[in-house]
């Protein structure tokens, strides 16, 4: 059985809803959560006039390579009304796969760890509520000791 954290975000519509109804999709057809982060409200990264993020992090238990997993991904994204129109643009929902295992893969679909996770608290907070002690395989680093070095601005505000 595989590891993978995966990380949730919405900034368009209801937002808790398409968070609710990507974990549904997640546990359906990828395998079991193992564990799930609260949902933190973020301000939009990269594209900073767009209203705020819900994100949520994930770690799931499945049977899929990396590359079949970021296909089952994609498909409950676009089952949920996901539109790839603008980079770091408006979307129902984002599902990201952070770390799978301790794999290091470098294709043009498929990067992991994710390329940017490092430098974004909206992405290092949730996750290292859950994994803080996960070590990135490329820095060796744990999540937490990433996050307390993140430069990353953006407030990141747990939700209850």
């Amino acid at each position: 059985m595989n590891i993978a954290y995966l990380l949730l975000g919405s900034n368009e519509g209801d937002r808790a809803a398409a968070l609710a109804s990507a974990r549904a999709a997640i546990a359906l057809a990828t395998g079991n959560i193992l564990a799930a982060s609260a949902v933190y409200e973020t301000a939009s990264w990269g594209k900073t006039d767009l209203p705020p993020h819900l994100n949520q992090a994930l770690k799931i238990a499945t049977a899929l390579s990396a590359q079949d997993l970021l296909h089952c991904l994609q498909q409950i994204e676009n089952s949920l009304g996901r539109v790839r129109q603008e980079k770091w643009g408006l979307r129902v929902i984002d599902i990201d796969i952070i770390f799978y295992n301790e794999d290091i893969i470098d294709s043009i679909a498929l990067k992991i760890p994710h390329p940017y996770f490092a430098q974004r608290r909206f992405v290092l907070t949730p996750l290292a509520e859950i994994a803080p002690d996960f070590s990135d395989p490329l820095s060796k680093q744990t999540v937490g000791q990433i996050l307390a070095q993140c430069a990353d601005p953006l407030p990141v505000q747990r939700l209850d």
